[in-house]
Order: structure tokens, then sequence, then C-alpha cells
């Protein structure tokens, strides 16, 4: 069993007394197959990211401005 475990199972299982300590996580399988509704999530985020542009200043900061100003359609 320990080799297949992932890293995320390894830490759990190495952190389990300071969990005992501090409160459970999260322990949901990160291997499972995406449901339809999370693959229609995720293309509608992607879309959403697509409107934007990320610009950076002079010194080093940045900010995102639409790329098309009159394209309201995902806002």
């Amino acid at each position: 069993m320990a080799s297949k475990e992932n890293a995320a199972q390894k830490f759990m299982r190495a952190t389990g007394k300071l969990r005992a300590i501090f409160g459970p996580a999260n322990r949901s399988a990160l291997s499972h197959e995406m449901t339809d509704e999370n693959k229609a999530l995720l293309i509608r985020r992607e879309a959403e990211t697509q409107q934007w542009e990320t610009v950076r200043r002079p010194d080093g900061s940045t900010y995102v401005v639409p790329r098309n100003p009159e394209d309201k359609s995902l806002r």
C-alpha cells in the first residue's frame, strides 16, 4: 500500500499525531475523474480568464485590464 501513496497521502500519514492535536485535514481522493459539472465550470472559468490581460508597471507591480473594453459578455 505504501508504494501507491501519493505525496499528500504520505504527508497525512506522517503528520497523524499532529492532526490529532491540531485537527483533521480534508482527505479526499486526488486522483478521481472530473465530473461533467466540474468540467463545464472549468471551461467557463477558463473563458472568463481569457477576457483579461495582465499589465506590468515599471516598478514591477501588476494589474489586470480587459482585453476588449467593449466586450461585456462575461462581466
